[in-house]
């Protein structure tokens, strides 16, 4: 079974939302936090946002400050990063991944979902 599966990508214009989820099949999925990274072509992988185990503290990567929101629903073992006025630039494979809060280790990690923007 896969620990963890991103959904809800697709194809967008600028200036568009897309609210992507990710899915965890752990057990103990409320004892992790949970980070969004991305990768586009040619680039390497960058932080999006990351949210503690309660959800009561999130960061945010520059570029994404003010247009995504990262959420967590703990009875249902899911994180979501709903992502609005989406530029070309956010074009990428989103992959979400779980650590413990005192390990940048990831545990586990998603296959991604790609979002592709259209300008």
């Amino acid at each position: 079974q896969v620990p963890l599966v991103e959904s809800g990508g697709g194809l967008v214009q600028a200036g568009g939302s897309l609210r992507l989820s990710c899915t965890a099949s752990i057990r103990t999925f409320s004892f992790y936090v949970m980070d969004w990274f991305r990768q586009a072509p040619g680039k390497e992988r960058e932080f999006v946002a990351d949210i503690s185990t309660s959800g009561g503290t999130v960061h945010y990567a520059d570029h994404v400050k003010g247009r995504f929101t990262i959420s967590r629903d703990n009875a249902k073992n899911t994180v979501y990063l709903q992502m609005n006025n989406l530029k070309p630039d956010d074009t990428a494979l989103y992959s979400c991944a779980a650590r413990y809060e005192t390990d940048s280790r990831h545990d586990y990690w998603g296959q991604g979902t790609q979002v592709t923007v259209s300008s």
